[in-house]
C-alpha cells in the first residue's frame, strides 16, 4: 500500500527517525490503516515552516511506503537532449533563464541555439560587478543585470512560484538539480540555490549546450532587427549586432528569434519601438524602496520571540496591504542577505536584494513597492513617448528619470538611505546604521523627494506592516532607494497559443522582459513553451 502523510514536528525533531514514525502511524490510524513503524518505508516529499501561534514546526510530508519498497529512488528523468543539426538555428538574444532553459529545449529537438549576450561570461562579470562597489565604476553591458544567466546570476536564486499553470515546475527543478543545485530545492517549499552557488550551474549549462553544437557570443549586443516581408507579413530572420569590445558590426541569421533580453534591457524596448511600435503595450509595474533590518530581529519577530536554532533557516517574510487604491508589497525577501547595486548605467541608482546560499549575514531585506499603472505616470513622460510615437513607452521614460534622480541624492553608487522611523515622522536620519550595501549609503530625504504617489503609499504601507510584524517599524529599520526593477513597465504583444509577436513574425518574446514572467522559474518556463512553439512550427515545415 502506497499513500501520502503530513505531519508536523519540532525543529530539532526534523532527523529523529523514531519520532517521524511515531508521528506517520498515529497518521495512518486516523485514516483507518494499521501499521508497525518498522512496516514503512518512508520518502520525502515537501518541507515547510510553521510558525503561526507562537510555535515553530516543521511540516513534512512523506510518500509511506507500507510493506512493501519503494519505487525506484532515482530522480525522473530529466530531458533527452540530442546534438544540434546543421539545417536548423534559432537566434536567442540574452543567456537568462528564459534563453538558458529555451536552448535546452530546442536542443531536445536537435535544433541549435545561438546565443546572444551582451555581458561577459560569469568569471569577468565578477569581476565588473566588484567594480561598482570598489571604484564606482557601472559596465552598461556587464553588472548585476548583463552578462551570462541574467539578472538571476548573481541573486538569491529563489525558485518559488505560483505560476503552476504555466507548466512543469518540478520539470524545472530536476534540471537545475541535474545541472548541480542542492537536492533540497526538489523538497523545500520555498527553494533557493544561492548567490554563491548559482554561477557554477549556469556555467555547466552553458557547457551542455556548446558540447551539444550550439553556440554562445558573449559581449555582443542586439542593436536591431533583420526584417523582412513575406506573404505581406514583417518577418524576423535575425538581428544586427555591435561587439561591445570592438564595436565591430555583426548580424545573425536564424529560423526563428527568441527575444529574452531581459526587463532592464531599455535599449530593446527601444529597437521595438522603432521597428514596430504597435508590438508593445504599457502594463503596471512596481516603484519603492528596499528595506534592511537586523536578521535576528526579523528571525525574533517570525519566530515568535525563540531563539532560532541550526534546524531553522534565516526567516522570510511576505506583506501585502492596500493604500490610495493601490497595492503595497514585499518582493524578492532576501534573508540573510545582502542589498547590492543593480544599476545598467553609471547615471542611475537601482537597488537589488541577493543572499547566499546559507543565508548567514547579518542583515535581512526586502523591497517594499508601491503598484504602479499607466495612468499613474505623468502627463510629461506619456507626451515623450508620443512624441517617440508609442506611448507604451512612457512609464519606462518615468522609471528612468527616477532612477536619475536617485543617483542625484546619492555619490557615486553609494545611494540614498533614511531610517523607517524618520521617514514616517518627515524628519532627516542625523546618522545611519551599518548597512550589507558595499558601494554605502549616504542620509537622503526620501519622504521629500520620492513621488508622493510613492511615498505617500509606502508610508501606510508601513504601518499597516507593523501591525501584522510587530516590530516591523523600528529604529534599524533602514530604506534605500530606490526598487524599480521588479518588473517590466512595458509588454512586448504575442499571441497567447503561440508566443510569436503579434507585430513582428518569427519573434518569440519571453522572460521578464516580453511582460509575462517573473522569477527565475516562471522565466525559465516562459522560455521553454516559446522555443516549445519554435520547435512544433519547425518540425511542420
Amino acid at each position: 500500500m502506497v499513500t501520502k502523510i503530513t505531519i508536523t514536528v519540532r525543529p530539532e525533531d526534523e532527523k529523529n527517525n523514531s519520532v517521524i514514525r511515531t508521528k506517520i502511524v498515529s497518521g495512518l490510524l486516523q485514516k483507518g490503516v494499521t501499521a508497525s513503524p518498522d512496516d514503512l518505508n518512508l520518502v520525502i516529499q515537501k518541507k515547510s515552516i510553521d510558525a503561526r501561534h507562537g510555535q515553530i514546526r516543521l511540516c513534512l510530508q512523506y510518500k509511506v511506503y507500507i510493506g512493501e519498497k519503494p519505487e525506484e529512488t532515482a530522480e525522473p528523468a530529466v530531458p533527452v537532449w540530442k546534438h544540434a543539426e546543421e539545417n536548423r538555428r534559432v537566434i536567442i538574444v540574452g543567456s537568462g533563464p528564459a534563453g538558458l532553459f529555451g536552448a535546452l529545449r530546442l536542443l531536445e529537438a536537435g535544433i541549435r541555439p545561438v546565443i546572444i549576450e551582451r555581458g561577459e561570461e560569469t568569471s569577468r562579470r565578477k569581476k565588473d560587478i566588484a567594480e561598482i562597489s570598489t571604484r564606482n565604476i557601472v559596465g552598461r553591458d556587464s553588472n548585476y543585470c548583463f552578462g551570462e544567466g541574467g539578472a538571476g546570476t548573481f541573486s538569491d536564486g529563489k525558485l518559488y512560484t505560483r505560476s503552476n499553470k504555466r507548466g512543469d515546475i518540478g520539470r524545472i527543478l530536476r534540471i537545475f538539480r541535474a545541472f548541480g543545485a542542492d537536492e533540497s530545492i526538489l523538497t523545500d517549499a520555498h527553494p533557493h540555490i544561492g548567490t554563491d552557488r548559482l554561477p557554477a550551474i549556469i556555467n555547466a549549462m552553458r557547457e551542455k549546450i556548446i558540447a551539444l553544437g550550439g553556440e554562445f557570443h558573449f559581449n555582443t549586443r542586439c542593436t536591431g532587427f533583420i526584417v523582412e516581408e513575406k506573404n505581406g507579413a514583417r518577418m524576423v530572420a535575425g538581428i544586427q549586432t555591435e561587439d561591445t569590445k570592438t564595436g565591430e558590426n555583426g548580424q545573425y541569421r536564424g529560423d526563428a528569434v527568441l527575444l529574452a533580453a531581459g526587463h532592464s534591457a531599455a535599449d530593446v524596448y527601444g529597437l521595438i519601438a522603432g521597428t514596430a511600435p504597435d508590438a508593445l503595450e504599457a502594463k503596471t509595474f512596481a516603484v519603492g524602496v528596499r528595506v534592511e533590518h537586523p536578521r535576528e530581529l526579523i528571525d525574533k519577530i517570525q519566530y515568535h520571540g525563540q531563539e532560532r536554532t541550526g534546524a531553522l533557516p534565516a526567516a522570510e517574510y511576505r506583506l501585502v496591504t492596500q493604500a490610495g487604491g493601490r497595492g503595497v508589497y514585499s518582493f524578492c525577501m532576501c534573508p540573510g542577505g545582502f542589498v547590492v547595486p543593480s544599476a545598467t548605467g553609471p547615471d542611475e541608482i537601482v537597488v537589488n536584494g541577493m543572499s547566499s546560499a546559507a543565508r548567514n549575514s547579518k542583515w535581512s531585506n526586502a523591497a517594499i513597492v508601491v503598484e504602479t499603472r499607466p495612468e499613474d505616470i505623468p502627463a510629461e513622460y506619456g507626451q515623450k513617448a508620443e512624441e517617440a510615437h508609442c506611448p507604451a513607452l512612457a512609464g519606462l521614460y518615468w522609471r528612468t528619470q527616477l532612477e536619475r534622480e536617485t543617483k542625484m541624492h546619492g555619490n557615486g553608487q553609494a545611494a540614498p538611505a533614511q531610517l523607517m522611523v524618520d521617514f514616517l515622522a518627515h524628519r532627516e536620519s542625523s546618522s545611519l546604521p551599518a548597512s550589507s550595501y558595499t558601494p554605502g549609503i549616504v542620509p537622503g530625504r526620501l519622504d521629500e523627494w520620492l513621488p508622493p504617489q510613492i511615498a505617500d503609499r509606502l508610508a501606510e504601507g508601513f504601518t499597516a506592516f507593523n501591525r501584522d510584524m510587530k516590530g516591523y517599524v523600528c529604529g534599524s529599520a533602514l530604506m534605500i532607494a530606490g526598487e524599480t526593477r521588479t518588473s517590466t513597465p512595458v509588454r512586448i504583444l504575442r499571441n497567447a497559443e503561440t508566443y510569436e509577436c503579434t507585430a513582428l513574425g518569427c519573434l518569440y518574446p519571453a522572460g521578464e522582459g516580453s511582460g509575462y514572467s517573473g522569477g527565475i522559474v516562471s522565466s525559465a518556463m516562459d522560455g521553454e513553451n516559446a522555443c516549445g512553439s519554435i520547435v512544433k512550427k519547425l518540425l511542420q515545415r
